[in-house]
């Protein structure tokens, strides 16, 4: 649900009649909050206004259901879904209960707080110390080692480890301890 607002017209403008408006969103614009709009005419005669309008969106998000602690893994009884205006909330508002389950807190926040995806990091697929698998590969040749993983790194990120023969590489980490390098 929406509700868009449009501020008046300038009374001094004396604006010819139009048979073909068009609104449109001036360039750099965002889609809602507190909003610059055009009105084209482009029948009979020519002309552009632009006015001030709110555009409010109400739909679900999801806000702590309880105190959340800084290195906390959120499952669903962490959450709480509300109904409200979006366009009055930060960007990066979790609007999918699946876009914070799994995820870890990065800072601790109070009941009540919005749930922003900036305040989450994906649970790490590597961790410091582990045996992982090292997979180089390329046109035409895959290659597989074992490694110990020097750093931590969720799904897509760059993880180091130190393979059998003492080399330093690094690669994207993979779900069940794997780092892929491609050439």
């Amino acid at each position: 649900q929406s509700n868009i607002n449009v501020g008046p017209i300038d009374s001094r403008l004396n604006l010819p009649a139009c048979a073909n408006l068009a609104p449109f969103l001036p360039p750099g614009n965002k889609p809602w909050g507190k909003i610059t709009l055009g009105i084209r005419c482009s029948a009979p005669s020519s002309w552009v206004i632009y006015l001030q309008a709110n555009v409010q969106v109400f739909s679900e998000y999801y806000v702590a259901a309880a105190p959340l602690v800084q290195g906390q893994i959120l499952c669903a009884a962490d959450l709480s879904k509300v109904k409200g205006d979006l366009s009055s909330l930060p960007a990066g508002t979790v609007t999918n209960a699946e876009q914070a389950i799994g995820k870890t807190m990065l800072s601790s926040i109070p009941a009540g707080s919005v749930l922003r995806m900036d305040a989450l990091k994906n649970p790490p697929v590597v961790q410091q110390g582990q045996s992982v698998r090292v997979i180089s590969s390329g046109p035409g040749f895959q290659v597989a080692t074992d490694a110990q993983a020097l750093s931590n790194a969720s799904d897509g990120q760059i993880a180091r480890a130190k393979t059998v023969s003492g080399q330093t590489v690094s690669g994207i980490a993979r779900a069940g301890g794997i780092i892929e390098i491609t050439y």
